[in-house]
């Protein structure tokens, strides 16, 4: 960091200055902020700066507009206290939208809990579920947020689960249970991806029930995060545990989110779904400092009680991606660039280990920085994901145009050749 940005820290608590010291964001998002105001523009800047590493979807604006516009006549009870988890309307609502677009079945409107996005959700959720220093399995690839989420307040440990490339990074519960066995710490719970980011794979049902299985034995809480439900583009179906099970019990619990299924990853509204009533009252006395406003969830609960609009969208929007995917996926083919074939999700995940200097850490970070500098052109390394193996980076297709997306592989590939 810059003297500008240290001066004044002798001011401030230790804990400011440790988070001073080792920022949980990544380098790569650091590098993103720094550069997002000079991006490429086809007219105004062709070479501009392309960030394939920002998991969003930016194709859906022009479906969602008019509908969000035609939700603005906010009555007065939005601007009033509510239930800090929600409103009880709000939560009826997501009850009945969520149990008919992917949970597969039914559930209450109390098994409901509404935060300030599924960054809020899992923080607050893990607070709860944990105590500091336990574990919390990750099975690898990994959503990179996962590791600022659990460990910056909560200050868990984050036990990873290595899957290997050579057997498609597959999850077998002899992999969780040797995760176990080596922690070294007490495992309270595993956070199951699904669909997986960054790998975009949709679960069949019976890997979905061995997970629930094996988290029955292990007696350990798990945690499904289920924010791309919705958005799948391949051939099979998404399952969500919901569907596998009459009832959830105290020890399964659902994540879910407004960001990426609908492309609002900037209203901030997170959503939980467990059956465990000691769960949601301690996850209660915490939402206040991360409550969803009340026009936020006004907004969002005119949208998904309308039927009929919710599945043209969610038709328009998995069409996108899919178009998206393949224009991205035949551009990587042109420039030889190997990737794993993706389902679901906003990315797929690169194998440039061919291209890397050295196969280290530091070879891939080398790679990074010099696709970087040199196309200005920003990716998710392997190492923010957790990778085992060096070499892998995520490339997010859905936040900028299409056009935009594949221009910036045409970069890469000039390159690395």
């Amino acid at each position: 960091m810059s003297e500008l940005q240290h001066r004044g820290d002798d001011r401030l608590s230790l804990r400011a200055r440790r988070l001073l010291a080792d920022p949980p964001n990544a380098e790569y998002l650091r590098e993103h902020f720094l550069r997002s105001a000079a991006s490429y523009d086809a007219a105004t800047n062709p070479d501009g700066y392309i960030a394939l590493c920002i998991a969003e979807n930016l194709l859906v604006w022009d479906l969602l507009q008019p509908k969000m516009a035609a939700c603005r006549n906010v009555p007065h009870r939005a601007l009033c206290y509510d239930s800090m988890i929600g409103s009880t309307e709000f939560r009826a609502q997501l009850a009945r939208f969520m149990g008919r677009a992917f949970l597969g079945r039914g559930i209450r409107p109390e098994h409901v809990a509404v935060l300030a996005g599924a960054g809020s959700v899992l923080e607050i959720l893990f607070h709860a579920l944990a105590d500091p220093g336990e574990g919390v399995l990750v099975p690898t690839p990994s959503y990179a947020g996962f590791w600022p989420d659990l460990q910056t307040r909560d200050e868990l440990t984050i036990v990873p689960v290595h899957c290997s490339s050579a057997e498609g990074f597959r999850l077998t519960t002899e992999l969780l249970d040797r995760a176990v066995e080596s922690a070294g710490r007490p495992v309270r719970a595993l956070l199951f991806t699904s669909p997986n980011n960054p790998l975009g794979t949709v679960y069949t049902a019976q890997e979905i029930e061995d997970v629930l299985r094996w988290g029955e034995a292990a007696q350990v809480h798990v945690v499904f995060d289920e924010v791309y439900a919705l958005s799948v583009f391949g051939e099979r179906r998404f399952t969500s545990c919901a569907s596998l099970r009459p009832a959830l019990g105290d020890s399964v619990h659902v994540v879910w989110a407004f960001s990426k299924d609908f492309g609002a990853s900037g209203l901030r509204c997170g959503v939980l779904v467990t059956e465990n009533e000691a769960l949601i009252a301690a996850v209660d006395t915490l939402s206040y400092w991360a409550c969803c406003s009340g026009d936020t969830q006004f907004l969002l609960g005119q949208m998904i009680t309308d039927d009929p609009w919710v599945d043209g969208y969610v038709t328009g929007m998995r069409a996108r991606l899919g178009a998206a995917y393949r224009s991205v996926a035949g551009a990587l083919d042109e420039e030889g660039i190997p990737f794993l074939p993706a389902e679901a999700g906003f990315f797929v995940l690169c194998d440039l280990r061919r291209f890397t200097p050295e196969q280290s850490w530091e070879g891939e970070r080398a790679l990074w920085r010099r696709m970087l500098d040199e196309a200005n052109v920003n990716l998710t390394p392997g190492a923010a994901c957790r990778v085992a193996e060096p070499g892998f980076m995520r490339l997010c297709f859905a936040g900028l145009p299409t056009e935009a997306a594949v221009r910036g592989v045409r970069r890469l590939g000039r390159v690395l050749g």
